[in-house]
């Protein structure tokens, strides 16, 4: 899902060491965002986020990347902290920061506010790492306007019944959460031709190592690497 993309912020260059932004979206249909590596892969998943997210296997597998956190208005859920599911910020903090051009893109979801801060993005893309932002289909596409080098990845479950049972399983949701969530799933289910690449996760270990390999794939693409073209063409014209 992801890849290096020097967009989503201006920090990220197209130079051959650079990282990338990646934007991986799950939306209700398939989720998860997650966010994925560097501005470069953007993955959509806030609706619903499925039990096996293979946005923390990724994580816990390759020290390369970081997961964008992003900052909400909802109230936090039993078992969340601070500053690792979300930052958690009242109406007018987020405001204030919507104000003050803090945030990458923002979204209004369910009644709350949702954004990915650029401070926290900008420092992990300097420390070198993919930044991956887990995020819905109207939050990636707005990035990808932003920045388009930025890797856009679509997660979603192998069918329609399989994203429901999901939902279900996690014994959290109401009924009418869990309706409205395929409601919107069908929504962005418009959009997944948008996305870069779609990713099926079906079995969790194979979604997360095509989306490593997606996202290293990109490392390579010639964009990417102008300045190592720029040094080869100087460097010939002595030959």
């Amino acid at each position: 899902m992801a890849s290096k993309s020097m967009e989503p912020v201006p920090a990220a260059r197209a130079t051959v060491p650079s990282k990338s932004t990646v934007v991986a979206s799950e939306s209700t249909f398939g989720p998860t965002t997650e966010k994925t590596v560097e501005p470069m892969a953007k993955m959509s998943t806030r609706a619903s986020r499925p039990l096996n997210c293979p946005m923390k296997e990724i994580m816990r597998r390759y020290d390369n990347y970081a997961l964008s956190v992003s900052a909400t208005t909802r109230k936090p859920r039993p078992g969340e902290e601070e500053g690792r599911e979300y930052f958690f910020r009242s109406t007018e903090e987020f405001e204030k920061m919507i104000a003050k051009d803090e945030l990458i893109e923002y979204a209004r979801y369910v009644d709350n506010y949702y954004g990915t801060p650029r401070a926290y993005v900008e420092e992990q893309l300097e420390a070198g790492k993919d930044v991956i932002l887990e995020i819905e289909i109207q939050g990636a596409l707005k990035v990808k306007e932003k920045f388009p080098h930025t890797l856009l990845l679509f997660v979603t479950p192998p069918t329609a019944g399989e994203l429901k049972s999901r939902l279900a399983g996690r014994g959290t949701e109401t009924e009418d959460v869990i309706d409205f969530r395929m409601k919107r799933a069908k929504e962005e289910a418009l959009g997944m031709d948008r996305y870069d690449y779609l990713l099926i996760n079906d079995v969790v270990d194979e979604c997360v190592e095509e989306m490593h390999q997606i996202i290293r794939g990109e490392h390579r693409r010639s964009f990417r690497n102008m300045a190592f073209i720029e040094r080869m063409k100087e460097e010939l014209k002595g030959e």
